[in-house]
């Protein structure tokens, strides 16, 4: 039995039906055999679908566990911040304030998916790829506030390490919540006001 909440058929659509079971059998796969280990082809059938299909959801394999959908929320909440703060302190201060707004995510699949990329290499640096999205956005919003690009970027990648470490922890982990767990590590490099 997998994490991924079981969908409403009535409710849902045939593409969210699709994505749902891409992300249980992946998870399943790697878990079971490995990331390196499981082909695209094994996951596309395993969800009953074709690897075309598969690439229609999924550019490449490791977006089935690296797709991140909080960027846009960082980034408002980072704006938010009083521009009289220091850049690190906003971009620190932001990244808390989003994730105190934010739901908890459906924990299970997401520590699974965490777990994963964290316990394989090439997926750790795939994470710091995509995570140099996140950090573009965070430095263009810091220069747009006022920053010097120097000073925005470093602001940026220490806050984004932190938030990486925190992930990491949280799924090593069973018991904190994901928001606790990025609230300690932001702990280590900045102090609550």
């Amino acid at each position: 039995m997998t994490d991924t909440p079981r969908l409403d058929p009535e409710r849902t659509t045939k593409r969210q039906r699709t994505l749902a079971a891409l992300a249980d059998a992946g998870l399943e796969l790697f878990e079971r055999q490995g990331y390196d280990a499981t082909t695209v082809g094994q996951i596309a059938r395993a969800a009953g679908v074709t690897e075309m299909t598969f690439f229609r959801y999924f550019a490449a394999k490791e977006h089935l566990l690296l797709d991140d959908p909080y960027d846009p929320v960082l980034i408002v909440a980072i704006a938010g911040q009083p521009r009289a703060d220091p850049p690190f302190l906003r971009a620190a201060s932001g990244v808390r304030a989003a994730w105190r707004a934010l739901p908890e995510p459906e924990a299970p699949m997401i520590r699974r998916r965490v777990r994963i990329i964290a316990q394989t290499p090439a997926l750790r640096g795939a994470m710091w790829r995509s995570t140099g999205n996140t950090e573009r956005a965070i430095v263009e919003q810091l220069v747009a506030d006022g920053a010097t690009p120097g000073v925005a970027r470093v602001a940026a990648a220490s806050v984004l390490a932190a938030l990486v470490a925190g992930l990491y922890s949280w799924a090593e982990g069973e018991d904190a919540s994901l928001a606790d767990a990025i609230e300690d590590a932001l702990d280590v490099i900045v102090v609550r006001r």
